[in-house]
C-alpha cells in the first residue's frame, strides 16, 4: 500500500470548492427515477444520461472532484465509443465505484439490515483499479424506529465496512466509508444525533481494530437531522451545529476529509445545511458533499429522456454542482437560486 498515494486521492476528493457526484444508483433505484420522469430504463438511456452529466464540461472540471459509480456503467462507452471513465478523467475529476452489493435482512435482528459483497470483493477492486477507478464506495444502512438500532446492526455493519476499507486500501484504492443512518422516521433531531455518534465511534473502532490507515479514506456520513415525519424540523442553523459537534466528537483530525451524502433532503436543504457548516470556524478536516438525488433531480427532469434536452440538463446539473461548490466554501446564498430560476 502507497500510502501517500491514497491521501493524495482522497484530499483531492475533498478539495476547497468541489465534491463527489454519486451518480452509483442501482438499476432498481434508477429504474424509480426515470419512472419519475417518463423515460424507459433500458441499458442505452441509463448511458445517456450518465453522459449527459460527465460530458457537462463547466460542472465536472469546476465543481466536482469525482463520481462515484455503478457496476454497469464503469464498463459503458460513450455514444463515441470513449470509455465513460475516460469522459471523467477528461474533464478533472476521479473515476470511483459503488462495490457494496446492497442489503440483507440481519438475522435474529427484526426490521434490520448488513451490507453485503466481501466475498470476491479483492478480485473485483483489481479489475476496478485496471479499469480506471481510484476510489470506491460501500454503504450501510442503520434504521431508527421502536427498540433499533440494535447494537447488533451497528457492529456487524461497522465490522463490514472496515474490512471493505482494508481491501481497497490493499488494492491502492481510497474508500468512502459510508455508515447512513437513515432520516426516514419521526425521530427528533437528539435521538439522530444520539445514534449517529453511537455508529461513528464503532465504525473509528473497527477501523483501527482493521488497521486501516486514516489518512487514506473519505466518510461519508448523514447529517444530524429530523426524521422526515418529525413534527418538529430542525432549523439550518441547528443542524449545522449539531452536526460539527458531532463530527468533532467522533472523527479523527487524521481523515483527510468528509463528504455528506444528502439523504432524502430536497437540494436546496442539502445545499443550505453544508453552507451553515462552513460559517463554523475553521474545521480539522476537508468537508463538501457526496450528493446523488440533490445533484441529479433538477437535470434528470430538465432532460426527460429528449435529446433535444441535453443542453437544459447540462445547465441544470452545472447550476447545482456550482451551488454546492459554493456551499462547500460556506459562499452560498439563497438569492442564487432564485437568479437561476
Amino acid at each position: 500500500m502507497n500510502l501517500t498515494e491514497l491521501n493524495k486521492i482522497a484530499t483531492a476528493m475533498v478539495a476547497s470548492g468541489k465534491g463527489i457526484l454519486a451518480a452509483d444508483e442501482s438499476s432498481g433505484t434508477i429504474k424509480k427515477r426515470f419512472d419519475a420522469i417518463g423515460v424507459e430504463s433500458t441499458e442505452e438511456n441509463r448511458r445517456d444520461y450518465r453522459e449527459m452529466l460527465f460530458r457537462a464540461k463547466d460542472a465536472m472540471s469546476q465543481y466536482i472532484s469525482g463520481v462515484i459509480l455503478y457496476d454497469e456503467t464503469i464498463w459503458q462507452n460513450a455514444k463515441d465509443g470513449t470509455p465513460l471513465v475516460k469522459l471523467i478523467e477528461q474533464a478533472g475529476a476521479i473515476p470511483g465505484i459503488k462495490v457494496d452489493e446492497g442489503t440483507q435482512a440481519l438475522p435474529m435482528c427484526p426490521g434490520e439490515t448488513v451490507t453485503v459483497g466481501l466475498d470476491k470483493l479483492a478480485e473485483r477492486l483489481k479489475k476496478y483499479y485496471e479499469r480506471g477507478a481510484r476510489f470506491a464506495k460501500w454503504r450501510a444502512v442503520i434504521d431508527i424506529g421502536s427498540g433499533i438500532p440494535s447494537m447488533t446492526a451497528i457492529s456487524v455493519n461497522a465490522h463490514a465496512l472496515a474490512r471493505y476499507a482494508a481491501l481497497c486500501q490493499a488494492a491502492q484504492i481510497v474508500p468512502i466509508v459510508e455508515p447512513e443512518v437513515l432520516m426516514d422516521g419521526d425521530h427528533d433531531i437528539e435521538r439522530c444525533y444520539e445514534v449517529t455518534q453511537r455508529v461513528l465511534n464503532k465504525t473509528f473502532q473497527e477501523l483501527r481494530v482493521q488497521r486501516v490507515a486514516l489518512e487514506g479514506m473519505v466518510l461519508k456520513p448523514n447529517m444530524a437531522i429530523s426524521g422526515k415525519k418529525c413534527a418538529k424540523q430542525a432549523s439550518v442553523e441547528e443542524v449545522a451545529e449539531k452536526t460539527i459537534r458531532l463530527l468533532k466528537a467522533c472523527v479523527p483530525a487524521a481523515v483527510p476529509g468528509i463528504a455528506f451524502l444528502s439523504g432524502g433532503q430536497s437540494d436546496e436543504e442539502a445545499t443550505a445545511h453544508l453552507n451553515a457548516m462552513h460559517k463554523l470556524g475553521p474545521l480539522p478536516w476537508g468537508l463538501t458533499f457526496s450528493y446523488g438525488r440533490a445533484l441529479q433531480a433538477a437535470p434528470q427532469k430538465a432532460w426527460s429522456g429528449k435529446p433535444e434536452n441535453v443542453a437544459a440538463g447540462q445547465r441544470a446539473f452545472s447550476h447545482r454542482a456550482r451551488m454546492n461548490g459554493l456551499a462547500s466554501k460556506g459562499e452560498w446564498q439563497s438569492s442564487l437560486e432564485q437568479k437561476a430560476a
